[in-house]
């Protein structure tokens, strides 16, 4: 049989390991959530930039043209 004061200790132990846990989680969702929102605000204006720069250049090169230089 397992001695009373040691099964306390048990779960106590459990106790603090099942808040650890949850804390890893927050942690985890945290990370996670601050790494789409960095995609989204950085990164995909990025490639949303790979298409505007070649038209804003074709459109200011054909200007240019036009004026005779």
């Amino acid at each position: 049989m397992i001695d009373p004061e040691l099964a306390a200790k048990l779960d106590e132990i459990s106790a603090k390991a099942d808040q650890a846990y949850r804390a890893a989680e927050k942690v985890r969702k945290y990370l996670f959530w601050t790494g789409v929102i960095t995609i989204a605000l950085f990164v995909l204006p990025l490639i949303g930039l790979m298409f505007v720069i070649p038209q804003f250049l074709n459109s200011y090169t054909s200007s240019l043209s036009g004026i005779g230089l």
